[in-house]
């Protein structure tokens, strides 16, 4: 999350919006904050907005709750919103919330289509990418700024006998944020 954050055209003081307050997006929100944006946390459920704000983010926004790209455009669009909720619909919703020559970087994968119209990206002069993890330079590069920023992820430890409850609870989206097995 913080390799495809820092190759953004995004400079501090721009609103980023992450999509998602799970594994990745929990990283997404302390990335951006540290790296000096408006953080707007986008999520399924009022019960995410206090993790959301212990996390970092300046905003939350319910997607359960009224259309997301008009709420990222009453607080001003989003220069970026980081995708790491692998959810196609979630990811087309946030289009429109886009500021003028946002970007719209697409780290959850998921194989199904991306509804989103070729005149919504032509006249918002947006654009759509995706980003990979990145090198191990750039995990080096992310480790540091870890260090330095305070970002840590946040686990959730099952002894290895529980590894079917954990990838369950992982698969289920109630696992909080990393699940790590120990022996």
């Amino acid at each position: 999350t913080y390799n495809a954050l820092r190759h953004t055209k995004a400079i501090g003081g721009d609103r980023v919006a992450v999509l998602g307050i799970g594994g990745l997006g929990h990283l997404g929100i302390q990335w951006a904050r540290a790296m000096g944006f408006e953080t707007i946390a986008i999520a399924r459920g009022a019960g995410k907005a206090q993790d959301a704000t212990d996390l970092g983010a300046h905003h939350y926004i319910d997607s359960t709750v009224g259309d997301v790209a008009e709420a990222l455009q009453k607080l001003g669009g989003a220069q970026v919103v980081l995708a790491t909720a692998a959810n196609s619909a979630a990811m087309a919703a946030t289009v429109g919330g886009l500021a003028p020559q946002g970007e719209l970087v697409i780290i959850g994968a998921t194989f199904d289509p991306l509804p989103i119209s070729p005149g919504d990206l032509l006249f918002g002069n947006f654009s759509v990418i995706g980003h990979p993890s990145g090198t191990s330079a750039d995990i080096e590069d992310t480790m540091h700024f870890a260090v330095q920023s305070g970002v840590r992820a946040r686990t959730e430890e099952k002894p290895l006998a529980e590894a079917a409850e954990a990838y369950a609870a992982m698969d289920e989206g109630r696992a909080r944020y990393r699940m790590v097995l120990t022996m």
